[in-house]
């Protein structure tokens, strides 16, 4: 087949995409290339790295990603109760607990007070659930489950709000309810764990 002008300008705009930048779309400069393959100009992944340690296109994490969760605690228990769904087990119960403090540096508003929080959580004591509850103490412990800012459900600013890992916080009522049954819910969320860099292989 011949080639003709376009194919040409194809092949040329594939080569130059590879050869460009996906975080400032420019030709790579002191290029770097991460354990994922993807390469970058050495500025621009640093620059990116000091918000959050991942590949801007995969979302591989390249060492460990902490948040801004305030002090707290995180205390897991075992229930004999069962939840809708899991009828052949028990649950366990994750009791997040935090006292009233002041905003520091990495928050919104630096200075400033919240109140004291706690919420409670239920998984199926399953050896999926099992998995998760592993997964989300190792958030808490990275600081990951929680940070501070507005509220989604009242809408109040400077308090101790969930950072995107969702949880069951009742036993029933479906997922309009935040409970259980809800047969995708732990397949969903080890991949929010996921993105924020939490798995069971780091």
């Amino acid at each position: 087949m011949e080639n003709t002008p376009d194919h040409y300008n194809k092949s040329d705009a594939l080569r130059k995409s590879a050869e460009d930048c996906a975080i400032c779309l420019d030709k790579v400069q002191e290029e770097r290339t991460l354990k994922c393959r993807h390469s970058f100009c050495s500025q621009c992944i640093d620059s990116v790295f000091r918000v959050r340690p991942a590949c801007p296109i995969c979302n591989t994490y390249h060492g460990v990603y902490t948040g801004t969760q305030p002090p707290g605690t995180m205390t897991v228990t075992r229930s004999w109760q069962r939840l809708p769904g899991y009828e052949h087990c028990g649950c366990i119960v994750i009791q997040y607990s935090f006292p009233a403090g002041t905003q520091g540096p990495e928050h919104p508003n630096p200075g400033v007070r919240y109140s004291s929080t706690s919420r409670t959580a239920y998984l199926p004591a399953c050896e999926e659930g099992e998995k998760v509850a592993r997964l989300l103490r190792k958030a808490f412990d990275r600081r990951l489950v929680f940070t501070i800012g507005q509220s989604v459900t009242t809408g109040h600013n400077n308090v101790v709000t969930w950072n995107d890992i969702h949880h069951k916080t009742n036993m029933g009522g479906g997922p309009q309810c935040f409970g259980y049954p809800d047969p995708a819910y732990l397949f969903r969320v080890q991949e929010e764990l996921r993105l924020k860099g939490v798995t069971e292989d780091d």
